[in-house]
């Protein structure tokens, strides 16, 4: 075992941890943030995708000890209080989920695509400066988080109205 320091949706934590256990393991087993869904554990699907010092990772691929004094962001984090995080109120208006498996990791996909568009970050469909937010952008970015279901075009709308654009 050995000691980690690391801060999840603003809550400082210091934790003992085994140095084979996963981000996603210490988040749902020791921290009980039940939010971050264990999909695949293979880093295929991104149901367990998390916000790391602002970039979004697969926590089942990721050991919990290289997170040493990061902060951490899950889909619990993203609310503030009562008040839903703008993308959580769109997904609801949207209907872009149905099982719900895979909602907190889209959720947290979403909010860290919205961040790299207002920083500018291309992607690999990216051909104009500044980044525009259209469906193609969208859906390169969320190619990472699958949805079982097929809510993909909902979901595209989701993130379309809680970044502003308009169809």
């Amino acid at each position: 075992m050995y000691p980690l320091h690391l801060t999840v949706n603003g809550t400082a934590h210091d934790v003992e941890v085994d140095p084979r256990r996963s981000l996603l393991d210490l988040v749902r087993e020791t921290l009980n943030l039940k939010g971050p869904k264990k999909g695949c554990d293979h880093g295929q699907c991104g149901a367990c995708t998390m916000i790391v010092n602002g970039r979004r990772i697969n926590s089942c691929l990721s050991l919990a000890l290289s997170h040493e004094g990061d902060e951490v962001t899950t889909v619990e984090g993203l609310a503030d209080g009562e008040e839903l995080h703008p993308l959580q109120q769109a997904f609801v208006e949207e209907d872009a989920f149905q099982c719900g498996i895979c909602t907190s990791g889209q959720l947290c996909s979403a909010a860290a695509l919205i961040d790299e568009i207002k920083e500018g970050l291309p992607s690999v469909v990216t051909g104009q400066d500044p980044v525009e937010l259209n469906d193609e952008e969208i859906r390169e970015r969320m190619s990472g988080n699958l949805c079982r279901c097929g809510a993909y075009n909902n979901i595209v709308e989701a993130i379309r109205s809680a970044a502003g654009e308009q169809r």
